[in-house]
């Protein structure tokens, strides 16, 4: 049976991440709210909010979860043509609401998008307090691809990107990794399976595994206040070329 969320208690504990359900895949609970103290909470022990207009707010957990550790990114040769050709700039936090909004633009065939009103506006107050940020790509003064998430210690959890050009959004990870990798972070939560991230070396492992390492590196000391970094792109050593 789901978990229901008192939507007046934010600092109300999850159920244990070993309740969820295995099918759907990680539906751990329901109901609650959207305020950074929740929000915060769900990260901190591995659970995230996916849901769509016209349902209760919807709190997952997955087994496996998708992760991306920065030294294990994978940067193919192409992309690396591409990024020594130096066609883009990034930046952090400077337009971070314009790449949500973003982000939440339908694509392909598909109707709408999970990123709704309310959840546009949960981040924005997360990003008011530093604690969920942007990356954005820029090509001759236009924003051409971005993405963002959510900072917990020394834990980056993704959340959304976007490219409107070839290797845009490609070139805002490698971007985040680089930076991450001199701050010291250690994980990039991806949620769930995909090929595209699977290509730039994302890999899945089993979720009491995530959990591990939530509560091992998220209690490090991450990177505080507004992020900043350069604005070229600089290939990070990685070792083998995907």
């Amino acid at each position: 049976m789901l978990h229901l969320l008192d939507p007046q208690d934010p600092r109300e504990p999850f159920p244990d991440v070993d309740q969820a359900e295995k099918e759907p895949n990680g539906l751990l609970a329901l109901g609650g709210d959207l305020s950074p103290t929740r929000l915060i909470n769900a990260y901190r022990h591995g659970v995230f909010p996916w849901y769509s207009d016209g349902q209760p707010i919807l709190w997952w957990s997955p087994d496996p979860r998708t992760v991306l550790f920065p030294d294990r990114l994978k940067i193919s040769r192409s992309l690396r043509k591409t990024l020594r050709k130096q066609p883009f700039s990034a930046s952090f936090d400077r337009c971070f609401e314009q790449v949500v909004k973003s982000c939440a633009l339908p694509r392909g065939d598909a109707d709408g998008t999970w990123i709704t009103s309310e959840m546009e506006a949960a981040y924005g107050r997360l990003h008011e307090r530093n604690i969920a940020h942007s990356v954005e790509v820029w090509r001759q003064g236009t924003l051409v691809g971005g993405l963002y998430g959510v900072a917990i210690g020394r834990v980056f959890f993704g959340e959304s990107m976007f490219s409107r050009v070839n290797d845009a959004s490609k070139a805002a990870l490698v971007y985040l990794v680089a930076h991450l990798l001199e701050w010291g972070y250690r994980l990039i939560d991806c949620q769930v399976y995909s090929e595209h991230l699977v290509t730039l070396g994302a890999e899945e492992i089993g979720r009491r595994s995530f959990t591990d390492h939530l509560n091992r590196w998220c209690e490090q000391p991450g990177r505080e206040g507004v992020w900043r970094g350069s604005t070229g792109i600089c290939i990070p050593a990685l070792g083998k070329t995907a």
